[in-house]
Protein backbone atom coordinates (compact mmCIF):
# COMPACT_ATOMS: atom_id res chain seq x y z
CA UNK A 1 0.00 0.00 0.00
CA UNK A 2 1.64 3.26 -0.80
CA UNK A 3 2.41 5.48 1.62
CA UNK A 4 3.01 8.66 0.68
CA UNK A 5 5.77 11.10 2.28
CA UNK A 6 5.08 15.03 2.71
CA UNK A 7 7.88 17.24 3.26
CA UNK A 8 8.79 21.00 4.27
CA UNK A 9 11.56 22.56 3.03
CA UNK A 10 13.24 25.81 3.99
CA UNK A 11 13.37 28.14 0.73
CA UNK A 12 16.37 30.07 1.88
CA UNK A 13 18.90 26.79 2.41
CA UNK A 14 16.97 23.99 0.69
CA UNK A 15 17.08 21.88 3.71
CA UNK A 16 13.99 19.54 4.82
CA UNK A 17 13.28 20.86 8.34
CA UNK A 18 10.04 18.50 8.53
CA UNK A 19 8.79 15.18 7.10
CA UNK A 20 6.27 12.89 7.81
CA UNK A 21 4.43 9.92 6.32
CA UNK A 22 0.77 9.88 5.80
CA UNK A 23 -2.10 7.24 4.92
CA UNK A 24 -2.95 7.07 0.85
CA UNK A 25 -6.31 8.26 1.69
CA UNK A 26 -5.28 11.25 3.39
CA UNK A 27 -5.89 14.66 1.34
CA UNK A 28 -2.76 17.11 1.57
CA UNK A 29 -5.22 19.94 3.21
CA UNK A 30 -5.30 18.07 5.97
CA UNK A 31 -2.08 16.28 6.33
CA UNK A 32 -0.67 19.73 5.75
CA UNK A 33 -0.75 20.96 9.47
CA UNK A 34 0.80 18.02 11.10
CA UNK A 35 4.43 18.25 8.71
CA UNK A 36 4.06 22.38 9.88
CA UNK A 37 3.92 21.41 13.21
CA UNK A 38 6.90 18.99 12.67
CA UNK A 39 8.97 21.62 10.63
CA UNK A 40 7.93 23.78 13.56
CA UNK A 41 9.12 21.86 16.54
CA UNK A 42 12.58 20.78 14.64
CA UNK A 43 13.00 24.71 14.04
CA UNK A 44 12.31 25.81 17.39
CA UNK A 45 14.92 23.07 18.75
CA UNK A 46 17.79 23.45 15.96
CA UNK A 47 17.34 27.63 15.77
CA UNK A 48 15.63 28.83 18.27
CA UNK A 49 12.61 30.64 16.33
CA UNK A 50 8.90 30.81 17.73
CA UNK A 51 7.02 29.42 14.89
CA UNK A 52 6.54 29.41 11.03
CA UNK A 53 5.85 32.53 9.95
CA UNK A 54 4.98 32.11 6.17
CA UNK A 55 3.98 29.44 4.04
CA UNK A 56 4.32 28.50 0.23
CA UNK A 57 2.52 25.53 -1.29
CA UNK A 58 1.04 24.19 -4.31
CA UNK A 59 -2.62 24.37 -5.46
CA UNK A 60 -3.20 20.62 -3.86
CA UNK A 61 -2.88 22.21 -0.31
CA UNK A 62 -5.25 25.13 -0.85
CA UNK A 63 -8.89 25.34 0.79
CA UNK A 64 -11.00 27.58 2.75
CA UNK A 65 -10.31 25.55 6.09
CA UNK A 66 -6.34 25.94 5.32
CA UNK A 67 -6.28 29.69 4.31
CA UNK A 68 -8.40 30.29 7.39
CA UNK A 69 -6.33 28.26 9.52
CA UNK A 70 -3.30 30.02 8.71
CA UNK A 71 -5.19 33.32 9.04
CA UNK A 72 -5.66 32.83 12.39
CA UNK A 73 -2.22 31.89 13.57
CA UNK A 74 -0.92 34.84 11.45
CA UNK A 75 0.67 32.61 9.31
CA UNK A 76 1.13 34.64 5.41
CA UNK A 77 0.37 32.03 2.84
CA UNK A 78 1.44 32.11 -0.70
CA UNK A 79 -0.29 29.00 -1.39
CA UNK A 80 -1.25 28.26 -5.56
CA UNK A 81 -5.05 28.93 -5.90
CA UNK A 82 -7.01 26.25 -8.18
CA UNK A 83 -9.58 27.55 -10.38
CA UNK A 84 -13.16 26.92 -9.13
CA UNK A 85 -15.12 29.34 -10.61
CA UNK A 86 -17.22 31.77 -9.36
CA UNK A 87 -17.27 31.40 -5.39
CA UNK A 88 -19.88 31.93 -3.37
CA UNK A 89 -19.30 33.18 0.23
CA UNK A 90 -22.88 33.54 1.87
CA UNK A 91 -21.82 32.94 5.63
CA UNK A 92 -18.07 32.45 4.98
CA UNK A 93 -17.40 35.82 5.66
CA UNK A 94 -13.93 35.08 7.64
CA UNK A 95 -12.81 32.21 4.29
CA UNK A 96 -13.64 34.86 1.84
CA UNK A 97 -11.42 37.48 3.62
CA UNK A 98 -8.22 34.85 4.15
CA UNK A 99 -8.70 33.67 0.82
CA UNK A 100 -8.83 37.06 -1.09
CA UNK A 101 -5.69 37.63 1.02
CA UNK A 102 -3.69 34.53 0.31
CA UNK A 103 -4.84 35.96 -3.68
CA UNK A 104 -3.22 39.19 -3.21
CA UNK A 105 -0.32 38.04 -2.21
CA UNK A 106 0.47 35.12 -4.88
CA UNK A 107 -0.12 38.39 -7.74
CA UNK A 108 2.49 40.47 -6.10
CA UNK A 109 6.50 40.21 -7.12
CA UNK A 110 7.13 38.21 -4.05
CA UNK A 111 4.69 35.51 -4.39
CA UNK A 112 5.65 35.12 -7.87
CA UNK A 113 9.40 34.91 -6.46
CA UNK A 114 8.40 32.82 -3.80
CA UNK A 115 6.60 30.12 -6.17
CA UNK A 116 9.07 29.69 -8.57
CA UNK A 117 11.74 29.19 -5.37
CA UNK A 118 9.13 26.23 -4.06
CA UNK A 119 9.31 24.77 -7.65
CA UNK A 120 12.74 24.20 -7.48
CA UNK A 121 13.80 23.88 -4.13
CA UNK A 122 11.16 21.03 -2.94
CA UNK A 123 11.55 18.85 -6.27
CA UNK A 124 15.20 18.81 -5.61
CA UNK A 125 14.69 16.95 -2.09
CA UNK A 126 12.22 14.68 -4.47
CA UNK A 127 14.88 13.75 -6.99
CA UNK A 128 17.59 13.40 -3.71
CA UNK A 129 15.74 11.33 -1.81
CA UNK A 130 13.57 9.37 -4.19
CA UNK A 131 15.67 8.41 -7.45
CA UNK A 132 18.86 8.69 -7.13
CA UNK A 133 18.12 8.23 -2.97
CA UNK A 134 16.24 4.51 -3.98
CA UNK A 135 13.49 5.55 -2.30
CA UNK A 136 10.56 5.05 -4.19
CA UNK A 137 10.30 1.63 -2.44
CA UNK A 138 10.77 0.59 0.92
CA UNK A 139 10.29 -2.95 2.32
CA UNK A 140 9.35 -1.84 6.17
CA UNK A 141 6.10 -2.65 7.58
CA UNK A 142 4.28 0.26 9.39
CA UNK A 143 4.30 4.11 9.57
CA UNK A 144 7.05 4.26 12.49
CA UNK A 145 10.03 2.39 10.88
CA UNK A 146 9.10 4.22 7.22
CA UNK A 147 9.18 7.29 9.32
CA UNK A 148 12.71 6.15 10.34
CA UNK A 149 14.11 5.32 7.24
CA UNK A 150 13.26 8.27 5.70
CA UNK A 151 14.67 10.48 8.42
CA UNK A 152 17.78 8.53 8.08
CA UNK A 153 17.78 9.89 4.12
CA UNK A 154 16.22 13.14 5.07
CA UNK A 155 19.59 13.46 6.96
CA UNK A 156 21.70 12.83 4.23
CA UNK A 157 20.27 15.08 2.35
CA UNK A 158 20.80 17.82 4.55
CA UNK A 159 24.10 16.87 5.55
CA UNK A 160 25.26 17.09 1.83
CA UNK A 161 23.53 20.60 1.61
CA UNK A 162 25.66 21.72 4.92
CA UNK A 163 28.99 20.05 3.20
CA UNK A 164 28.49 21.87 0.37
CA UNK A 165 28.33 25.07 2.31
CA UNK A 166 31.44 24.03 4.40
CA UNK A 167 33.62 22.72 1.29
CA UNK A 168 31.80 23.59 -2.08
CA UNK A 169 31.55 19.58 -2.31
CA UNK A 170 28.37 18.03 -1.16
CA UNK A 171 28.74 14.28 -2.24
CA UNK A 172 31.40 11.52 -2.27
CA UNK A 173 31.12 11.45 -6.16
CA UNK A 174 32.07 15.01 -6.94
CA UNK A 175 35.01 15.11 -4.27
CA UNK A 176 36.24 12.11 -6.21
CA UNK A 177 35.99 14.02 -9.36
CA UNK A 178 37.31 16.99 -7.72
CA UNK A 179 40.31 15.04 -6.59
CA UNK A 180 40.81 13.27 -10.40
CA UNK A 181 40.45 17.19 -11.80
CA UNK A 182 43.32 18.03 -9.34
CA UNK A 183 45.30 15.44 -9.44
CA UNK A 184 45.15 15.33 -13.60
CA UNK A 185 46.50 19.20 -13.34
CA UNK A 186 48.84 18.61 -11.13
CA UNK A 187 49.91 16.01 -13.61
CA UNK A 188 49.82 18.17 -16.68
CA UNK A 189 51.77 21.26 -14.85
CA UNK A 190 54.63 18.88 -13.50
CA UNK A 191 54.74 17.49 -17.26
CA UNK A 192 55.07 21.12 -18.51
CA UNK A 193 57.29 21.76 -16.12
CA UNK A 194 59.46 18.53 -17.33
CA UNK A 195 59.00 19.64 -20.98
CA UNK A 196 60.70 23.07 -20.21
CA UNK A 197 63.59 21.50 -17.99
CA UNK A 198 64.41 18.95 -20.43
CA UNK A 199 66.26 20.63 -23.28
CA UNK A 200 68.00 22.99 -21.07
CA UNK A 201 69.26 19.65 -18.63
CA UNK A 202 70.13 17.53 -21.91
CA UNK A 203 72.34 20.55 -23.60
CA UNK A 204 74.43 20.87 -20.42
CA UNK A 205 77.00 18.20 -20.51
CA UNK A 206 80.12 18.19 -17.94
CA UNK A 207 83.33 18.80 -18.61
CA UNK A 208 85.95 16.32 -20.44
CA UNK A 209 88.77 15.15 -18.50
CA UNK A 210 91.19 15.83 -20.60
CA UNK A 211 90.12 19.35 -21.48
CA UNK A 212 92.37 22.14 -19.90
Amino acid sequence: MPLPAEHAVDLETGAVVGVTVQDADDGDTTTMAETLIAAADHLAAVAGTAGITEVVGDKGYHSNDTMVAFAEQGIRSYVSEPDRGRRHWTGKTAARHAVYANRRRIRGDRGQRLLRQRGELVERPHAHLYDTGGMRRVHLRGHANILKRLLVQVCGANLGLLMRQLTGVGTPRSLQDRAAVRVGSLIDLLSACWGHVRPSWATVRPDSPNSS
